[in-house]
């Protein structure tokens, strides 16, 4: 082998080794770019998830409050309920005993005409005795 072939094919090798340290060189910068855009993208949905689980435990204490004023509304329509219950029992029982008083009123209402008559006959009959007299 001639010198000039040795020159060129260490040249050769030189420029390969430079183009191919130069290659890595930007593969390790696109790397290294690539690693810090991944980071700051976790560090955002990071902070998204923060932000989510203080939303979360805004809506639970929330939604317990909702629970506790559910809870008593039921307590509450459960007592007006039995309430509701209770007085129409009572109103059952007024209605009852207000048909028995309004038989009671048919019935003497009913003897108001006898008596008058009864009455009438016993005028009657004071007053014949009473000429006899």
């Amino acid at each position: 082998m001639s010198t000039i072939t040795v020159i060129a094919i260490v040249a050769a090798a030189l420029v390969l080794l430079v183009f191919t340290v130069v290659a890595l060189r930007r593969l390790a910068t696109a790397r290294a770019a690539a690693r810090e855009r991944a980071a700051s993208e976790a560090l955002a949905h990071r902070q998204e998830a923060e932000a989510h689980v203080a939303k979360a435990r805004e809506l639970g204490g929330e939604a317990e409050q909702h629970r506790v004023q559910a809870d008593q509304q039921r307590a509450d329509s459960d007592r007006h309920r039995a309430e509701a219950e209770r007085h129409a029992e009572l109103a059952a029982r007024a209605a009852a005993e207000a048909n028995i008083q309004e038989a009671r009123v048919d019935k003497l209402e009913e003897r108001i005409p006898r008596e008058d008559r009864t009455a009438a006959r016993h005028n009657e009959r004071a007053s014949e005795l009473e000429e006899k007299l």
